[in-house]
């Protein structure tokens, strides 16, 4: 409890320092990538399915990997898992930004991504680890989770900075200082931590098999909705994930010492939890691709221009997240949960009332209440997670939750996506209709990057129709996503409050939660191991 656990006093906070980095070339590298793909096209020539997998190798590996790596963190030693993936990492940097062919750079974001889905979840359980303090870890979780949104934000300007000067390699080699420095301090600061010696042995081979699977198929099959819309590809990819997810449930039930500990639902704000981490991260980034791409087709923004308006998230993050983990102390989490995503439908509000016209007041607010409410929500989150699971377990619950992110996130881009291109494509078509142009590329119908590119190739006068019919068909499906953005928000916000409300970190008597069921067959916590 608060009063009797032990204090962190300066070695672990600045050991949280150490432990931020990771989240924070996680996060980096899964969008640094996407301004310098026409640079990486003309340089290696891929194909266009090469072109996808150079794109989606790195989120596919993180993705489902995350369990299995967590779970082995757990037998070997999170902090030793986390310096050999930090170095794996280091090492394939290297490996992408000096790749020769389409096939060796695939290969290593590949291993990027393996590498990286040992990165977060040890550090998340290092730091469930170094602070014991009920508040003080709060407190720690959301200065670990700013690291996610401020390596998402950062990645953009990043890109942008290298790119005008260096070649497209050179966005990839600025993780090998991040990782150097990493490899230092975590020997220094962190304590180890490994499961019992009874419980090395018990590492499940089909578990892990099955938890992969079920991640990647899921996340396969949104990617295919996203790509080609639904079909019989993705609800194949889809269901054969829910299926073999169902089957590792269950598995974990049977299972003496499981890699998920399902008894952990019986605290009932661990799955509730979960349930609004997806949400929150299907909001958050499945709108991100609007944002990014009404600054920068609609408003003409160039990368870096765009990237620094994405600046303002983390420096509001900042200040609101370890705010609103102090709040949780005198007002019920729910509460606090549930204003986050009413701020997540504000900025939904206000993207939905986006034009044409550059009004930037009500677009950088908008996309920063999104970014906010969600960066303030999700630590929150991770700590109604990770608090429950008893220690030894804290880096495979730590996966579990980061796996949830995820999945939220893919399943966000696909239903904003599918969403999005039904309605640009009704209403490109519809506005190419009223006038005769020049014959129009079929992909100028799909996306407004390709409409902006076809119209720079057609006579002056047919491009800026095309060019403006576009715009506004894009600005109409970005502003019937956002509607469907705010049913969403909304609904956490109620949902947050029905299902979450029994929990008080105040001290008050629960009527139904006196007494939280204990996890079975859940062992006395050890202690870490000593170096």
């Amino acid at each position: 409890m608060t009063g009797t656990s032990p204090q962190a006093g300066r070695k672990e906070w600045i050991a949280l320092a150490a432990l931020t980095l990771p989240p924070f070339v996680v996060s980096m590298d899964i969008t640094v990538l996407y301004f310098a793909v026409p640079s990486m096209a003309a340089d290696l020539n891929p194909s266009s399915t090469q072109q996808l997998w150079m794109i989606d190798i790195y989120g596919f590996v993180l993705a489902a990997f995350l369990i299995t790596m967590g779970n082995i963190g757990d037998i070997i030693g999170r902090r030793r898992m986390l310096l050999i993936g930090s170095a794996v990492f280091g090492a394939a940097s290297a490996a992408v930004a000096f790749a020769a062919t389409t096939e060796m750079l695939i290969a290593a974001r590949a291993v990027q991504g393996l590498a990286a889905s040992t990165l977060m979840p040890s550090a998340l359980a290092l730091v469930r680890n170094v602070f014991h303090d009920e508040r003080q870890r709060r407190s720690a979780i959301a200065i670990w989770s700013v690291g996610v949104a401020a390596g998402v934000s950062v990645a953009p300007i990043v890109s942008g900075l290298l790119l005008n000067s260096f070649w497209w390699g050179s966005i990839f080699l600025i993780n090998i200082p991040v990782i150097a420095v990493l490899l230092v301090l975590i020997p220094l600061l962190v304590p180890e931590f490994r499961l019992p010696r009874v419980r090395t042995e018990r590492f499940d081979v089909l578990s892990s098999l099955l938890s992969l699977l079920a991640v990647f198929a899921l996340v396969w099959g949104f990617k295919e909705i996203t790509a080609n819309g639904f079909g019989a590809l993705s609800a194949a990819g889809v269901t054969a994930g829910l299926a073999l997810a169902a089957v590792f449930v269950v598995r974990q039930a049977r299972l003496p010492h499981p890699m998920i500990d399902t008894a952990l639902f019986a605290h009932r704000g661990f799955g509730p939890a979960l349930a609004l981490t997806f949400t929150a991260f299907f909001c958050v980034i499945g709108f991100g691709l609007f944002s990014t791409q009404y600054l920068l087709e609609v408003l003409s923004m160039g990368p870096l221009e765009a990237g620094l308006w994405f600046l303002v998230i983390p420096v509001l993050t900042g200040v609101c997240a370890p705010v609103a983990a102090s709040l949780v102390g005198r007002v019920r989490p729910a509460y606090v949960i549930a204003a986050a995503f009413l701020v997540v439908a504000a900025g939904f509000t206000a993207m939905s009332q986006l034009t044409l016209e550059r009004d930037l007041l009500l677009t950088i607010g908008g996309i920063a209440a999104i970014g906010v409410g969600v960066s303030t929500v999700i630590p929150l989150l991770t700590d109604m997670v990770v608090s429950v699971s008893p220690e030894e377990q804290a880096g495979s619950v730590a996966a579990l939750q980061r796996t949830f992110q995820e999945l939220g996130g893919a399943f966000g881009i696909a239903l904003f996506g599918s969403v999005g291109a039904a309605v640009y494509s009704r209403e490109f078509a519809a506005g190419l209709s009223a006038g005769p142009v020049a014959e129009v590329p079929p992909g100028a119908y799909e996306t407004v990057g390709a409409a902006t590119a076809a119209a720079s190739r057609l006579p002056a006068e047919d491009g800026s129709t095309v060019l403006a019919v576009a715009r506004e068909a894009f600005t109409g499906s970005l502003n019937l996503g956002a509607a469907v953005g705010i049913g969403v928000a909304l609904a956490a916000a109620v949902f947050a409050i029905l299902r979450l409300r029994h929990i008080s970190y105040a001290g008050e008597k629960e009527e139904a939660a006196v007494a939280e069921p204990e996890p079975a067959g859940v062992e006395a916590e050890p202690a870490p191991v000593a170096d």
